[in-house]
């Protein structure tokens, strides 16, 4: 898991740019399903058959996002300092001496600079830091970036992989490329267990920018059901006990409208018989998640929503327990294994 999850963050995949990745994730799918595709948005389809059971062949779909906060060049002034645009949802106050990759012609590195406390006024330290205040330097005249940078050209943050105690790791973009590592995770397991019911696992795209990879895939696979894996708020200090989710205490199962009730039940249930620890996600409204979108597609598609939970949220350093991780692919291996012949009864 720990070596997939660090390759997998090492690739850069802004909103509407994921192939920078799809050919990695690709070859993973490859390794355990038997048919991998890369459709028009750059979604990944895997589809596993099912390796036992008979009768009509039912579908679950299960997705994890492979999009990450990024930006966009807006502008190159006249002595070739980069304005951005934010791609996702950025909090200006990380971006501060961020690394950063410019991904024109070719790749450019810069940093992100601002004014030095020294020459910050009162009246400006009051004031919120704002994102058109920012600029990215390269070391590069406008002249000398003419020819490699436009306008418009995607900008990732540098990777860098730390590993913390306790089996906690840190990185950018773990939101969430740690559910496609779980996903990885289910498909290995799911060769030991065996399963009744084909999993198409689809690493989505467009999720930061409107869960558009949710909502073309969905519609194109007509899943009988579907899964979908994403992060949740880490405990941290500052945070209330009821708005996160404690790292390496278990996935967080979601509860709520857009969740289907009878199989979101049932996950808790093979949670407690596997001896797999979770905790409850509840869920009053939009969950914020390919879930939403999954949800209504088509006439509609009972969906669930498994979380990890993760601390530092849309910032380079997210921080996640690899121990949740495997809980996640655990817990979906067994919740799948006889799914399709309990469909009738759960969702159908």
């Amino acid at each position: 898991m720990k070596d997939i999850l660090k390759q997998l963050t090492g690739f850069s995949g802004p909103p509407g740019h994921e192939k920078m990745l799809t050919g990695f994730i690709s070859d993973l799918f490859s390794k355990y399903c038997d048919e991998v595709k890369i459709d028009k948005l750059y979604n990944v389809i895997g589809i596993k058959r099912a390796n036992r059971g008979s009768g009509t062949r039912r579908k679950v779909m299960v997705a994890a996002h492979i999009d990450e906060i990024s930006m966009m060049v807006s502008d190159v002034d006249e002595r070739g300092f980069i304005r951005f645009a934010p791609l996702g949802g950025i909090d200006p106050r990380i971006l501060l001496a961020q690394e950063t990759i410019i991904h024109g012609r070719k790749q450019v590195y810069g940093v992100v600079g601002t004014k030095p406390p020294h020459l910050i006024s009162d009246e400006e330290k009051k004031k919120p830091m704002e994102i058109d205040k920012l600029y990215i330097d390269t070391g590069m005249s406008r002249d000398q970036l003419a020819s490699l940078v436009e306008v418009g050209d995607t900008i990732t943050f540098k990777h860098h992989w730390t590993e913390l105690q306790n089996g906690l790791v840190s990185s950018k973009s773990l939101d969430n490329r740690g559910g496609a590592a779980a996903v990885i995770g289910l498909l290995q397991e799911a060769d030991r267990h065996g399963h009744d019911i084909d999993i198409v696992c689809v690493a989505t795209v467009q999720e930061e920018v409107g869960l558009r990879g949710a909502v073309t895939s969905a519609y194109g696979i007509q899943p009988d059901t579907a899964v979908v894996i994403d992060a949740c708020h880490g405990d941290m200090p500052g945070l209330d006990s009821d708005e996160v989710f404690k790292l390496g205490k278990g996935p967080a199962i979601a509860v709520g409208p857009n969740i289907h009730p009878q199989l979101g039940a049932y996950l808790k249930q093979i949670a407690v018989e596997q001896g797999i620890p979770y905790q409850v996600d509840v869920e009053a409204g939009n969950t914020g998640t390919d879930a939403w979108a999954i949800q209504v597609s088509r006439s509609g598609i009972p969906t669930v929503l498994v979380s990890f939970p993760l601390r530092y949220m849309h910032t380079t350093v997210e921080t996640v327990s690899l121990e949740d991780l495997d809980y996640i692919s655990k817990l979906l291996a067994y919740y799948i294994n006889n799914l399709g012949g309990k469909l009738e009864e759960l969702a159908l």
